[in-house]
């Protein structure tokens, strides 16, 4: 009885030790916003794109077509056991350039700001225009060889 109750006991125990800590809470960071004393050494009207670059790194995204703007951004996620990851912190910092790359503002947003930066629009075409599926699926019974589908070589 008593082999028995001490191995039930230690089962219990690391079943409990294996539930609390699948239950932990975990943050998690992604992206880079550089240091405040890094940016202070920018200087607006004086510091170019490419020295910008140089320090910090590639930006998360360059929209110059549109805008001649480059943006760094940092998020923390909390992940907590089964549940889906909830979003703790984001901060975006995007810096201008004038037409010549030459730095004019540096603006930083925060969750609390409430303001949607749109960093890139990627869609990926398909590739199919107007084909069902049953048209695909038809289409393909053309594309069999007989011997590949029985094995023959």
């Amino acid at each position: 009885m008593g082999i028995k109750s001490g191995k039930l006991r230690n089962s219990v125990l690391m079943l409990g030790l294996v539930a609390v800590t699948g239950c932990t809470q975990m943050d998690r960071f992604h992206g880079f916003i550089p240091p405040a004393e890094e940016i202070a050494t920018l200087q607006v009207g004086q510091t170019s794109k490419s020295e910008v670059i140089t320090l910090f790194g590639s930006p998360i995204s360059e929209r110059a077509l549109e805008k001649n703007t480059i943006y760094y951004a940092a998020s923390q996620f909390r992940y907590f056991g089964p549940f889906a990851p909830r979003l703790v912190d984001r901060e975006i910092l995007a810096i201008d350039f004038d037409a010549g790359d030459v730095m004019r503002n540096i603006t930083r947003y925060t969750m609390e700001d409430g303001r949607v930066v749109v960093l890139d629009r990627r869609v990926t075409e398909d590739g199919i225009n107007d084909v069902t599926f049953l048209s695909q699926l038809f289409a393909s019974f053309g594309r069999l060889d007989a011997g590949t589908f029985l094995g023959e070589q």
